[in-house]
């Protein structure tokens, strides 16, 4: 069997995007930080997925958001299996995603060299 296209693989991980990020809205678990589902990564054989997310908070605060979803990945992944119609369900592993970090910390440093060029000016 030859492997999927590459735009089969973009709308495999659009569709699990949306019905896992559905899916983590509904978690009651209190440890649940503010999460964003940021891009999901399916490996060419669509049986793994990676499923990157941002969390809104501290230090404290993703590593509980990273403990709520990792209790409910059998859920989510259930979830999956139900709403995406694939030969095999993707195993899923959620992952933060440091670019969103990276991101706001460049934003910041940008922001100040402005404000450091308005006040000489």
């Amino acid at each position: 069997m030859s492997a999927p296209s590459a735009s089969l693989i973009r709308r495999v991980n659009a569709s699990l995007q949306k019905v896992i990020a559905t899916e983590v809205e509904l978690l009651k678990d209190p440890r649940l930080g503010f999460v964003t589902i940021t891009s999901v990564d399916t490996s060419p054989d669509l049986k793994s997925a990676i499923v990157s997310y941002a969390v809104l908070g501290d230090d404290q605060q993703r590593v509980q958001t990273d403990e709520a979803l990792a209790a409910a990945t059998p859920r989510v992944q259930r979830a999956v299996g139900r709403a995406v119609r694939l030969k095999f369900t993707p195993r899923i592993a959620f992952r933060l995603d440091e670019r969103v970090d990276q991101r706001a910390r460049l934003s910041a440093i940008l922001r100040q060299i402005e404000e450091g060029e308005d006040h000489s000016a």
